[in-house]
């Protein structure tokens, strides 16, 4: 549910299946539905012009304007009831004044306008209207707002992915994370690569005599390396097909991992075109250094058998194996540190207790009975604390900023900007916030109408020394009674920043403080009381600290990802270790034989096999402890409260990626150690 003018409807040009968007919205009390909703009350009907109650506000009949069709999936713009601003007003003066905003404005921009020079042009608004507000106020900011504050114009379509500084209480993505798991993917897939190009330098021997015959026959250079080509990219073509049958079936896992509603276009006329070039290049990128090198072999040097002895180990082959356990160690320390990172976040003092507390939705619908519902669930034997109002420390509940002065000061000093939030007697409580100073609101006591709890974050921004008997002033004069310990109420990207409680009774929430850890039971005996109360409308509930951490799913996701595509990386880069260990035992195994035969034991055997890649992925480690360092580095002053880098982590990814090397590459060199002499010895 939205509120928006008549104009949003003919700036964004929302198409209506019935109705008429230029006159939808601009009368008091209209209201105009998403197609779902209204075949939902009204199937196969016109219902422009009939009332409609809604749960804002149950005494007031809302006239439907019209219907419009449902926003795509892709559009940030989410709402089956699209309610007028027409005739509303929020509080005294709302649509007049200068002094505040609230909302999000759309611009529909002429085609030959230059959306720059608009932004400067807009300036002029500022320093007329709000500037002016303020300097008729006395208010002591008017210089840094026309020093300061600007306008920026941004295109509807890249609100979702670039919001930076962007605050409208819609669920945004980042594109940074595009580019980072893109940058990712690409780099798996170099690993693949690196696998062909690996297997394909290091079986040269094999082919070497194939090169040479054809040579010998008369086969051009040229023709070998069009060959060899070929192959790359029927090799590259027929993994993109198995590439996209998987993609298809594991499109819900990704979903439910990302939290996204991703789709493969099918219908797109770009979609082909761009794999099949994908394709193309890929194949050629993994085939290109084999063909040439393939068909560099000259007839002379394979009957020598120096072809041979040169397969036998490489610094290219050395390099690659490195880049890929670079990667693969990078995205094992990005994951821990992720979900260390989210762990933090969990379980760190946040100055109120989230455990135990059920948030109930709706409560607003109750008019006048809200006091008596809440005094029927003290009643109960399970619960120990409630509070009723649309105040939660944790994002998507209501928010209320403010300027605040010390008492006659506001033609004097600049306004610290505040939240205040309208409370009840039993809301610190019920939330298990901590009084540092003062007292909490009485119930009943009068003078309290006109008394205020800071936190101490506010206190500091306020230079109150000693703030309980100071009076401060907003709209209104306050007298502050209580200081409350700093509690984070938003996310842990940002600082505790300044906010204040007052008494004010009602609201959307009921929040139970629950005695007993069976939740379970509680949740019966308070879904029993609000039937009492709301017969005909079910139950909404949450539990606060479930709450509390979806506030970070996106770190959450982040974590699962990065999880995910570490062991992808994993996986490629030992698919390649342990064919080209494979290829090496191959290469190999007369040599083992005689050493078998000489008195070389398995142990021996062991370490002259695996020597070679443990030392490939320390150097591996080498490199890639001070870039993930890096990189987690940048990715952590996000947030103002974090964990620390310690040395135990690339500990662990060390060990990690050493154990892994190892488990791949045994197999073949134990298999190699205990295999018979005789067998690979016969032939001499």
């Amino acid at each position: 549910m939205k509120r928006a003018d008549q104009e949003l409807l003919e700036v964004l040009e929302i198409p209506m299946v019935y109705g008429n968007p230029l006159h939808a919205l601009d009368k008091p009390n209209t209201v105009v539905l998403s197609k779902r909703k209204a075949d939902k009350y009204f199937p196969n009907e016109d219902p422009t012009g009939r009332t409609i109650i809604l749960n804002e506000d149950k005494t007031k009949p809302y006239t439907i304007g019209g219907v419009m069709y449902d926003s795509p999936a892709n559009t940030h713009l989410q709402f089956d009831f699209l309610l007028t601003l027409t005739g509303v007003e929020f509080w005294p003066g709302e649509q007049t004044s200068w002094c505040c905003w609230n909302y999000n404005a759309y611009v529909r921009l002429r085609p030959d306008a230059n959306p720059a020079q608009l932004e400067t042009k807009l300036l002029s608004i500022r320093d007329t209207y709000y500037v002016g507000y303020l300097q008729e106020t006395g208010n002591q900011s008017a210089a840094d707002v026309k020093k300061y504050q600007h306008f920026r114009l941004q295109p509807v379509a890249e609100i979702h992915l670039q919001s930076e500084g962007i605050s409208d209480s819609i669920p945004h993505g980042d594109i940074r994370y595009i580019w980072l798991f893109g940058g990712i993917a690409i780099f798996i897939l170099l690993l693949a690569c690196i696998n062909f190009i690996n297997l394909s330098t290091a079986k040269s021997a094999n082919r070497a005599k194939e090169v040479g015959l054809r040579k010998v026959v008369g086969s051009a250079r040229g023709y070998l390396v069009r060959q060899f080509l070929t192959e790359s990219l029927v090799y590259s073509f027929v993994s993109f097909v198995l590439a996209i049958l998987v993609v298809s079936l594991a499109m819900p896992y990704f979903n439910s991992v990302a939290g996204k509603h991703l789709m493969i276009p099918w219908t797109e006329w770009w979609l082909f075109p761009i794999l099949i070039a994908a394709a193309i290049v890929i194949g050629l990128l993994a085939g290109i250094y084999p063909s040439f090198y393939l068909s560099a072999f000259k007839p002379v040097d394979v009957l020598k058998g120096s072809v041979s002895r040169g397969s036998k180990s490489s610094k290219l082959r050395s390099g690659m194996v490195i880049f890929q356990f670079t990667t693969s160690i990078i995205l094992i320390i990005g994951t821990v540190i992720i979900h260390r990172q989210m762990k933090f976040i969990l379980n760190t003092k946040v100055g109120f207790d989230k455990e135990q507390v059920l948030t109930i939705q709706g409560a607003n619908t109750m008019e006048g009975n809200q006091t008596t519902f809440k005094d029927e669930l003290l009643k109960l034997a399970d619960v120990e604390h409630v509070t009723i109002n649309s105040y939660l420390p944790i994002e998507g509940t209501k928010r209320d900023q403010n300027p605040f002065w010390k008492d006659g000061k506001s033609k004097e000093e600049k306004a610290v900007g505040a939240q205040k939030w309208y409370v009840d007697e039993d809301y610190l409580s019920t939330m298990g916030m901590k009084l540092v100073e003062g007292r909490n609101f009485i119930l009943g006591l009068a003078s309290d109408s006109q008394s205020i709890v800071i936190n101490q974050a506010m206190a500091k921004a306020m230079g109150l020394t000693k703030p309980v008997g100071e009076r401060i002033m907003n709209w209104e004069t306050y007298t502050v009674i209580g200081v409350v310990e700093d509690f984070h109420f938003e996310s842990m990207k940002g600082a505790i920043g300044p906010l204040s409680l007052v008494i004010g009774h009602g609201g959307s929430i009921v929040s139970v403080k629950a005695k007993s850890k069976n939740m379970a039971n509680v949740l019966q005996s308070v879904t029993r009381v609000w039937n009492k109360f709301m017969p005909h409308q079910p139950i909404r509930y949450s539990f606060l600290d479930e709450s509390y951490a979806r506030m970070y799913d996106d770190v959450q996701r982040m974590g699962n990802i990065f999880a995910s595509f570490a062991i992808l990386a994993i996986i490629v880069a030992c698919l390649g270790l342990f064919a080209l260990s494979a290829f090496m035992v191959e290469q190999r195994s007369k040599e083992i034989s005689i050493r078998l035969v000489l008195g070389a034991s398995v142990r021996n055997v062991f370490r002259l096999l695996t020597q070679n890649f443990v030392k490939l992925v320390l150097i591996s480690f080498v490199v890639a402890a001070p870039l993930s360092w890096y990189m987690m580095q940048k990715w952590l002053e996000d947030y103002k409260y974090r964990i620390e880098i310690t040395w135990d982590v690339f500990l662990l990814a060390g060990m990690i990626s050493v154990f892994i090397a190892l488990l791949t590459v045994s197999y073949q060199s134990i298999r190699a150690a205990l295999a018979n002499p005789a067998e690979s010895l016969r032939t001499e």
